[in-house]
């Protein structure tokens, strides 16, 4: 019996982080240049870190990937940090603010998810 290898484009949480930056990206232009520029620009390069440390994480295994999930668990940590500060200095407003949350609840709970599934 031969088991076919999951691409990371083809898992869930892959597609909901990389739509999370597609949504901070479609913000970008209706946040001014002192905000798009500090930490608007700090909240999209840690997604793309994000899609990194995913796509480094797959091919890892055990305990290795634990960590890795961990380290990915952290910097969605500090995304969290970053886009509350975003909307306490009024870079975006709240309905921005609200679905980027729910977004990235959804790949918290996915992350603790695949946490709990990898044997360790």
């Amino acid at each position: 019996m031969t088991t076919q290898i999951r691409s990371v484009l083809d898992i869930p949480i892959f597609h909901k982080i990389y739509d999370l930056y597609k949504l901070l990206h479609s913000y970008q232009a209706k946040i001014s240049k002192s905000g798009r520029y500090t930490i608007w620009q700090k909240c999209e390069n840690t997604t793309l870190a994000l899609l990194e440390a995913l796509i480094e994480t797959s091919h890892r295994k055990g305990e290795d990937r634990v960590q890795s999930l961990f380290i990915i668990s952290n910097k969605l940590d500090l995304l969290k940090v970053l886009v509350r500060l975003a909307k306490d200095t009024r870079i975006i407003g709240d309905p921005q603010y609200i679905e980027i949350q729910k977004n990235i609840q959804e790949i918290g709970k996915m992350i603790g998810g695949w946490i709990k599934s990898v044997p360790h």
